[in-house]
């Protein structure tokens, strides 16, 4: 038994790559950001719900809610009443992210959000976790 086991790792080792050529780390899009009037537009919303894979309804209300403003999706780009720093809208993401995206117990981004009875949860794909996010 201990030769068929080791002679399987050493085949299991042989055909592992010398080292990785790429390796690319998920991150959050960055948002392109123009200032319209009195108005702020984030151009690219639709790619950032997809790539965070979020509802755009629900990445909207998290960012109006802590913004404090009126707010519209025409299905590519949102719009917000008043005039807001492209870093003020990357920080904003970025607490969304931790909140709604990253498991917290294996720090991947491959999670959704599912509701049980009245709460919601942040169930992870990768590592299986559960946790509780309090309000969607």
């Amino acid at each position: 038994m201990e030769k068929d086991y080791r002679s399987l790792l050493d085949r299991a080792y042989a055909e592992l790559p010398e080292h990785v050529e790429a390796y690319t780390r998920w991150t959050v899009p960055r948002p392109y950001v123009r200032s319209v009037g009195r108005r702020t537009v984030i151009m690219n919303f639709k790619e950032i719900a997809d790539e965070l894979r979020r509802d755009p309804e629900h990445l909207l209300k998290f960012l109006s809610g802590e913004m404090a403003t009126l707010t519209n999706f025409d299905g590519v780009r949102a719009i917000f009443k008043g005039r807001f720093r492209s870093d003020s809208i990357r920080n904003l993401l970025e607490v969304y992210t931790k909140k709604y995206v990253v498991c917290p117990v294996c720090k991947r981004p491959d999670t959704r959000i599912v509701r049980e009875k009245r709460l919601w949860f942040l169930q992870c794909e990768a590592c299986g976790a559960k946790s509780s996010i309090g309000t969607k």
